[in-house]
């Protein structure tokens, strides 16, 4: 079998400096993602999941333990150039991210650090924009532009350096649900068009639904871990965890408690209109 593309080997960090200072946010953390997989990490705040995510591009580097992406350790200091170039991240406010007067020369920020020849910084920024949708604004200012589409824009900074995973910290958590849904929409399609391994941390119970799958983090530990359908028909273990199931699944539980025969695991509408109006 190929080698996971991210390896967590009995990672434990533990933040040295500041106000959090002597707090473990991960203990004995094992872990790995594969080229290609969209994975999604829940936690409640807290529980360690952005901590984690920051491992991935040796951001931080493990207090014990190893992280591998690659084959590269993230605790060589001679590797972790290459390292963000195989990884990018995006994080929760887009406005942090944007650094030029318009979108496509902040698309175009990534690959000119990178040294690369001006022809192909420009073929790169019409394919990171087309695989957005933000096309027809390459030439707008970023700051005119919606919380989603800036998000959008940052994603494709991150495209344009051809990462092989793109690692996402709550990138939705400042959107208003159109927002949201521009966003994973762009997200979903990277994973499955363009082979992009995912890791997508979240609170919201119905972005992971699409995700290969789910990892559920509380204390810096995995607690949990399976398929959307596997995590989520725990819903029990999940309210222990102040986490709660896609509004769906929480139908179908309700109603599968007064009496009607609705399986486990019902995840989308479309799986509950099927359930409750089948075809003869």
């Amino acid at each position: 079998m190929k080698e996971p593309l991210i390896r967590f080997s009995n990672v434990s960090f533990t933040y040295a400096h500041g106000q959090a200072a002597g707090w473990q946010a991960l203990t004995d953390v094992n872990l790995e993602i594969h080229e290609h997989e969209f994975v999604a990490v829940l936690g409640r705040n807290g529980s360690g999941k952005s901590t984690l995510a920051k491992h991935v591009n040796a951001l931080l580097t493990p207090t014990s333990g190893r992280v591998l992406v690659d084959g590269l350790d993230t605790s060589d200091p001679e590797h972790v150039w290459e390292i963000r170039q195989r990884v990018g991240m995006v994080f929760q406010n887009p406005d942090n991210q944007l650094v030029a007067t318009t979108v496509e020369e902040d698309v175009a920020f990534g690959p000119e650090n990178l040294g690369i020849p001006s022809a192909e910084i420009r073929s790169r920024v019409t394919e990171a924009l087309e695989a957005v949708d933000m096309l027809p604004y390459r030439l707008h200012p970023p700051h005119r532009l919606s919380g989603g589409q800036k998000q959008r824009v940052a994603i494709a900074g991150m495209i344009s350096m051809r990462p092989k995973c793109i690692v996402l910290d709550e990138p939705t958590a400042m959107l208003d649900p159109a927002g949201r849904r521009e966003v994973m929409r762009t997200i979903q399609r990277l994973n499955q068009e363009e082979g992009i391994t995912v890791l997508h941390i979240t609170h919201h119970m119905d972005e992971v639904i699409a995700a290969d799958r789910v990892v559920v983090m509380d204390q810096g530990r995995i607690v949990l871990e399976g398929s959307p359908r596997e995590v989520f028909s725990q819903a029990e273990l999940l309210r222990g965890l102040n986490l709660d199931v896609p509004q769906v699944t929480d139908l179908a539980r309700r109603l599968k408690n007064r009496g009607l025969a609705i399986p486990e695991g019902v995840l989308t509408v479309k799986e509950m209109v099927m359930q409750l109006c089948p075809s003869d």
